[in-house]
């Protein structure tokens, strides 16, 4: 019987290696059943583990997508601070995103920009503590016809995109309009810029 153990190699310093993928996000809170049912409502989440200090949330095969710590006593995020800007979540197709629109509207969760940036159609929301999160789709089918319109003339004349009416959006979705034409970034406003496209909320 050989109880030696297999010898392993360490890759060398020279060869990186990027994670297999994005694990989860930690929140701290002092507002921790707020923030814990608008994130259990937005993306249809379950508790995994809860005590008076943690809470471990997830929606799918991972354990926990998103944490919250308990601190009471702290204010809200001061939403113009320096720090991060949103944490983003895809949706499979323009349905999704808008089903789950329509169903966060009837529990009285609004997006406060709504925007096609060309290379996504997006809404933003604000939970309990101003934390920005973004609901998505890509609007190209492919990886390469994404990095095709990073790399276009369209998007150096408007990084920002073009904001839009959700509910005229879910109108033209379900008259049957072309999904081409649905995701496709429409022109600017006659007199704006991209920068003012920017949320002012």
């Amino acid at each position: 019987m050989n109880d030696v153990a297999p010898l392993r190699k360490l890759a060398p310093a020279s060869q990186p290696i990027s994670p297999a993928k994005f694990a989860h996000f930690v929140l701290r809170t002092s507002q921790i059943d707020k923030m814990v049912a608008w994130y259990q409502t937005v993306l249809a989440a379950r508790i995994v583990f809860r005590d008076q200090m943690l809470c471990f949330l997830s929606y799918d095969d991972e354990h926990h997508r998103l944490a919250l710590i308990n601190i009471p006593g702290h204010g809200v995020r001061d939403p113009d601070s320096t720090g991060t800007d949103h944490v983003a979540y895809s949706y499979n197709d323009l349905g999704e995103l808008l089903s789950t629109y329509r169903r966060l509207k009837a529990a009285g969760i609004l997006p406060h920009w709504p925007i096609n940036h060309g290379v996504t159609t997006s809404m933003y929301y604000r939970d309990p503590d101003n934390n920005r999160v973004e609901l998505q789709i890509d609007n190209f089918k492919t990886p390469k016809e994404l990095d095709a319109y990073f790399h276009s003339q369209a998007f150096a004349d408007n990084p920002v995109g073009v904001t839009y009416d959700p509910e005229e959006l879910c109108r033209r979705y379900e008259s049957g309009e072309a999904m081409e034409s649905l995701l496709r970034i429409p022109p600017l406003p006659e007199g704006k810029t991209p920068w003012d496209m920017l949320s002012r909320h």
